[in-house]
């Protein structure tokens, strides 16, 4: 790092700063004010703050190692700008109707309070064992990487920079609340996007090309079916990846992730309006269709130098691991001033990840917890609480890194696995509860409980394996238990199953669930499902919603549609 980067680096803080400042002195005297700005936020606030909030460290660093280790394989989880459409154009009439802050409050309205609980518990636990744990150690990872320093005063330089990160961060998520991650990512969001071009553009340059970078990574084969690094759709006997299961189980964790999680659907929620927080949607999704080439794609041009001996600066470009490859790039390709912009860009990705991650568990926290049971508490107590709320998530986010390190040598591979045991039993309940009436109180909070005990048992058999195995001196699971003759029903099928088809697996229990206590409980009462079921949805609300946009916006989602279907013929 030279002075000219430290110089762009300290521009970028003090923008920062002013922001900042300027949120702090205006008014946030309601809970409503603090975790949803208001709710006036504009279509181009609220689609920076979706993109930049999306765009952490499993991108930057996870997305980057996975484009390294697997070629083309997780960009289905990253080419999904149609499924925030959904969001935009299904579920936000819905969410607006019932004026909810949010999600588990979703719940509570089309089924009951215990649904609201029971969905508060599982995103915060989600929110420990994969937000908080990979956006720390993928920071501590990066500024090692960077910086280039193993040691200071005798600690560890990642558990430095890990936790300086999260302080750094929780300052400004503290101070200002929601407006703090609106406007914030909008000064982040396009230094993020310009840093990762550049380093795009330096990375074809090394390597010779996009042509000769796509000829070594399709010279690499990934199975013994024949399929590259480079291919989009593999064989559906692929142990790691099969093309039906890859389609099954993005959609349903995409699915999960952009239209219910209360991370991402909080910044739709936080609009001034049904128009605005559609076309807020739409930008996102014009957003969503970057990563690839943004993140993905420099782990595989880092692959191909390798695998060609590029010489850099007079050393051959080697990588010490799959998830460094985006930090090696930028400290071996990025001249003075460039690196400084760039490390901007990945401290945008990282504080806006985590700063969105802090608003959103303590808005859970302080709103389906806290007030439900102190519903006279004063708006300052709540402001209060949520800020601790904070801090506990962050402590056990940080705890839970070494047994993450240990069943998931892939960062972003690891956290789409977690994702995938917690996202299909609240799919269920969201999806069969818009769609249809049917679905009774009891029927879809049995869903998410019998979902969430079965990714539960799933997780937990992966934790204890890799764990048994590890300290019994074996790198592979497959070949402890061969060797130990360990062959029976739960290690076949909590821990044996493919990730993607046991994802979709989990998704029809939990529906069945739903539909079979739904067969023998009380339904819900008409006024209780008011607008917020398909077929409940008033004259008024319809024609509200018809009011809310306009040929545009069609054209607009009609192009998104298109840029992924090309990329999925491009790649297949």
């Amino acid at each position: 790092m030279g002075t000219l980067d430290w110089i762009v680096i300290g521009i970028f803080f003090l923008l920062l700063i002013g922001i900042i400042v300027w949120v702090f002195k205006q008014k946030q005297s309601s809970s409503g004010d603090y975790f949803l700005a208001g709710r006036d936020a504009t279509w181009l606030a609220i689609g920076a703050s979706i993109f930049a909030s999306n765009i952490g460290s499993e991108h930057l660093i996870g997305l980057a190692g996975a484009g390294a280790s697997s070629g083309m394989a997780m960009a289905h989880w990253e080419i999904q700008g149609w499924m925030i459409l959904i969001l935009g154009w299904v579920f936000v009439p819905f969410y607006s109707r019932s004026m909810v802050t949010t999600m588990p409050e979703f719940l509570e309205r089309r089924y009951n309070p215990e649904s609201r609980t029971i969905l508060s518990i599982i995103s915060l636990v989600s929110y420990v064992l994969t937000k908080v744990a990979v956006t720390v150690y993928a920071g501590g990872l990066v500024f090692k990487e960077v910086f280039g320093i193993e040691q200071m005063w005798g600690i560890d330089f990642f558990w430095i920079s890990a936790i300086g990160l999260v302080l750094l961060t929780a300052v400004y998520t503290v101070v200002g609340g929601m407006k703090s991650v609106l406007y914030t990512s909008v000064l982040q969001t396009p230094i993020l996007l310009l840093g990762s071009i550049i380093i795009v553009v330096l990375g074809l340059r090394a390597v010779g090309g996009w042509d000769e970078m796509i000829a070594a990574t399709s010279a690499v084969t990934v199975n013994q079916y024949g399929d590259t690094m480079t291919n989009l759709i593999r064989n559906n006997n692929d142990p790691d990846y099969p093309w039906l299961g890859v389609f099954i189980g993005s959609a349903i964790i995409g699915f999960w992730y952009w239209c219910t999680d209360q991370f991402i659907v909080q910044r739709v929620l936080s609009g001034k309006d049904e128009r605005e927080a559609r076309r807020g949607a739409i930008f996102g999704a014009y957003l969503k269709l970057t990563p690839v080439f943004l993140f993905l794609i420099p782990g595989m041009i880092a692959y191909a130098m390798v695998q060609k001996g590029v010489v850099i600066n007079g050393e051959v470009f080697t990588l010490s691991s799959a998830d460094a490859a985006f930090p090696t790039l930028v400290t071996k390709l990025l001249p003075a001033g460039l690196k400084g912009l760039v490390v901007c860009g990945i401290l945008a990705a990282l504080m806006s990840s985590l700063a969105s991650l802090f608003n959103s568990s303590a808005m859970l926290f302080t709103i389906d917890f806290y007030k439900k049971y102190r519903p006279s508490s004063s708006e300052a107590k709540l402001l209060h609480v949520g800020r601790i709320a904070t801090v506990v998530i962050v402590v056990l986010g940080v705890l839970w890194i070494p047994i993450m390190k240990s069943i998931g040598s892939v960062l972003y591979t690891y956290l789409q696995d977690v994702q995938s045991v917690l996202a299909p039993g609240i799919a269920a309940a969201f999806l069969l509860g818009i769609l249809s009436k049917r679905p009774t109180p009891k029927g879809g909070m049995w869903g998410m409980i019998s979902g969430f005990i079965v990714g539960i048992m799933r997780l937990g058999a992966k934790v204890y394996y890799s764990t048994t195995a590890t300290g019994a001196g074996y790198s592979d699971v497959k070949t402890w238990a061969a060797e130990k003759g360990i062959n029976n029903w739960f290690y076949n099928l909590f821990y044996d199953t493919n990730w993607l088809f046991f994802c979709g697996g989990m998704l029809v229990f939990s529906m069945l669930v739903i539909m079979v206590v739904s067969r023998f409980t009380a339904p819900a009462t008409e006024l209780q499902l008011r607008g917020i079921t398909l077929g409940s949805a008033s004259a008024d609300d319809k024609a509200k919603t018809r009011a809310s946009w306009n040929h545009w916006d069609i054209i607009h989602s009609a192009i998104i549609l298109t840029i992924t279907v090309a990329f999925y013929i491009y790649f297949w």
